[in-house]
């Protein structure tokens, strides 16, 4: 298979631009016209919201709404403009559906149905699966590597790339529940935690691909190699937390580390021999693929519940279990081959 196609196929989703999404629903003067009336009377239409009466400066006169509610319901923090915001967007979208007319976005987002305060309910419980599905790959990966093969006399394993798993799996795992809380209410704090979680996932994913394919075992060579990237996506985390959240900026850099990752993974796989490269074509064809088409072409949510994230999410959980699976072979291929050398 010649690799330099794939590369150049890669190259071409990476550089694709999607269409200008501009919030349309923003500016439609029947919205506009119920946020007025919500934030005056507390009502959209005949449904109405306690506590929900702002001051001439804007403010709540009761402080925020989550704050008059049970203290079990207060996670959610949805206020009155929040509120409003939300069943205004949806009062609209159902009287936009009934002319004909197709969904827009409201302040940057597809509208979604709520589910018990959860804004998007089937992105959720697929991140859900998603973070049991790799912890259960990481344990199984962990009682593999210590407890079925044969370990070195110092108990170390003979896989050199242990060490390097264990910190990709935690790494994925905190990114996995961020982006299940982030899809749970999506305010400020939880969209910076899930963007910075994800970006250091990625990063460490692609020193992680780096040392794998070029074969890099000597430590020295390893620190060379990861200090420039954890320098790098530390000072990038850093710029987006304390100086400019730019989630343009942030698209663009976990564009690129993905990008570069994913051709040194099929660069690798096309020279290899290894017996489950086909496993490694699988994941990153297709994972990457999605993860690209995903940015590249977005659309209205099914039913209001399910956009391209969620169908991204949901084919994340069969190539997730390919993925370790690979992960598991390569330590069983490695420590067999250590152990024919040294017989």
């Amino acid at each position: 298979m010649d690799w330099s196609r794939w590369v150049l196929v890669f190259v071409a989703f990476f550089c694709l631009v999607r269409g200008l999404g501009a919030s349309d629903g923003d500016a439609d003067p029947v919205y506009k016209s119920c946020l007025e009336e919500c934030q005056t009377t507390g009502c959209v239409g005949k449904k109405c919201f306690q506590h929900c009466k702002f001051s001439s400066d804007g403010k709540p006169i009761d402080g925020p709404w989550y704050h008059q509610e049970p203290l079990y319901q207060r996670w959610k923090q949805w206020d009155c403009q929040s509120d409003c915001e939300y069943h205004c967007m949806i009062s609209r979208e159902d009287e936009r559906l009934e002319l004909g007319l197709k969904p827009v976005k409201y302040h940057g987002r597809w509208p979604f149905h709520r589910v018990y305060g959860i804004q998007e309910p089937v992105s959720v419980a697929l991140a859900a699966v998603i973070l049991a599905l790799q912890f259960h790959g990481w344990i199984s990966f962990f009682i593999l590597v210590y407890y079925k093969l044969s370990l070195r006399p110092n108990k170390k394993t003979y896989y050199e790339y242990t060490g390097l798993w264990h910190i990709y799996a935690l790494l994925c795992m905190n990114a996995w529940f961020w982006c299940a809380v982030y899809h749970t209410r999506d305010v400020e704090l939880t969209e910076k935690l899930y963007f910075s979680s994800t970006v250091a996932w990625v990063g460490f994913s692609l020193i992680l691909a780096t040392l794998r394919a070029f074969d890099i075992r000597d430590e020295a060579a390893r620190v060379m190699i990861a200090a420039p990237v954890i320098a790098f996506v530390t000072t990038h985390i850093l710029y987006l937390n304390f100086y400019n959240f730019d989630k343009g900026l942030n698209a663009k850099v976990s564009g690129a580390l993905t990008l570069v990752q994913v051709l040194i993974w099929l660069v690798w796989a096309t020279a290899t021999r290894h017996p489950s490269r086909w496993k490694l074509w699988l994941v990153v064809l297709v994972g990457g693929s999605l993860s690209m088409l995903v940015e590249v072409y977005d659309f209205a949510p099914l039913g209001r519940y399910v956009d391209a994230r969620a169908i991204w999410h949901a084919a994340a959980i069969p190539l997730g279990y390919i993925w370790w699976s690979f992960v598991r072979d390569d330590a069983e291929f490695r420590t067999s081959s250590l152990l024919k050398k040294t017989k």
